[in-house]
């Protein structure tokens, strides 16, 4: 581990740290899918990429939260995944049923953006009217 990886890894874990805790979104999925139709908001899939592979929402951004975790300190790396803040849209990430989208959720905030983790899962989604895209074209979570 780096140096400053370890003193990171400390800090978070110090006693009396203030971790960031992050709850679901109020947002219901009438909400969220508008804000994705009128580009306000994109849908961030923070599954494996077996999951990803299985099927998607169509127009997610695929970021697994474990490559989040591996590159939580490296901000241009994951930079180059999402829209640039500067754009100020909502990430909405979702999984299965919201535990990693709440740890994706939790990095991502540190970072800078407004991000919001999602309790319904990939299956609400599909049954909510959003649409599955079974195209593979995901990349590899070493390259990110």
């Amino acid at each position: 581990m780096t140096l400053l990886r370890c003193l990171l890894f400390t800090v978070f874990l110090a006693p009396g740290a203030e971790r960031q805790r992050v709850e679901f979104t109020k947002d219901p999925l009438t909400t969220v899918s508008k804000n994705v139709a009128e580009e306000k908001a994109v849908l961030v899939d923070v599954r494996s990429k077996e999951e990803w592979e299985a099927g998607h929402i169509e127009g997610a951004i695929f970021l697994p939260v474990d490559s989040l975790r591996k590159h939580s300190f490296n901000e241009k790396k994951i930079g180059k995944t999402l829209p640039d803040k500067k754009e100020k849209k909502i990430l909405y990430a979702y999984c299965v049923v919201g535990m990693r989208a709440k740890a994706a959720a939790a990095i991502l905030q540190q970072l800078g953006y407004e991000v919001r983790a999602l309790k319904p899962g990939y299956d609400e989604l599909l049954k909510a009217g959003f649409e599955k895209d079974d195209v593979q074209n995901g990349e590899d979570e070493d390259s990110r």
